[in-house]
């Protein structure tokens, strides 16, 4: 799974590095992002990269209860064609979100031992990622997304059996083309990223991040 992640990295640096045309997102930075929270996404829009927010935890356009979202943070990329709360985005709604970094907890004999991943390069990374926009009652609308899980690589493995999918920097504009229909073409995307190209540390991630009590005990 991804249940927390980082995003520190300059706005500047992203608008580079995803060759963003326009940004129309609240950038908020965050060493502790969790689902519920506000969170940045690419997405292409015109043959545009826009860097927008979505709040994480999917809820589909025709859910009645918004609480979907807390169990829709995640998606996993061996049902995401079939499953219902995300069939439709996987066709034609699919994003990035922008991270530096992710962590997976090891289960100890007491508690859970954190672990942050990052690249070895240092750069700020695309996760897999579908969006929706769903309507409130008020017929306010709430844009909602998902990350994108596969099979752990071998570095991660021995921490957690699943990881979240970062799409290659050369097959990130064919995973945001809303014109690619083939499902098969698409899942060749979602496959465990090469471990050799990663990095691993115990613990958490400091960068002039403060760290809640909540965070700590996760």
């Amino acid at each position: 799974m991804c249940g927390r992640f980082i995003l520190l990295t300059d706005l500047s640096v992203i608008v580079e590095s995803f060759r963003i045309g326009e940004v129309a997102a609240e950038y908020k930075p965050g060493g502790n992002i969790s689902p519920g929270q506000q969170i940045s996404a690419v997405i292409r829009d015109e043959n545009v990269n826009k860097l927008v927010d979505f709040r994480w935890g999917l809820i589909p356009s025709w859910a009645k209860d918004p609480s979907i979202g807390n169990k829709t943070f995640n998606a996993r990329a061996e049902t995401i064609a079939e499953k219902p709360s995300f069939r439709e985005a996987f066709k034609r709604r699919r994003c990035l979100i922008v991270a530096d970094g992710f962590y997976e907890w090891q289960k100890m004999e007491k508690g859970k031992k954190p672990f942050h991943f990052s690249l070895r390069s240092a750069e700020p990374f695309g996760l897999a990622g579908l969006y929706e926009t769903w309507l409130s009652p008020e017929n306010k609308p709430v844009k909602t997304c998902t990350i994108i899980t596969t099979a752990a690589n071998n570095l991660l493995k021995p921490i957690h059996d699943r990881m979240p999918v970062i799409v290659p920097k050369d097959e990130e504009a064919l995973w945001m083309d809303p014109g690619v229909l083939d499902p098969k073409e698409l899942a060749a995307i979602l496959k465990p990223y090469p471990a050799e190209e990663m990095k691993m540390a115990e613990g958490f991630f400091f960068r002039s991040v403060m760290l809640t009590d909540d965070f700590v005990n996760r």
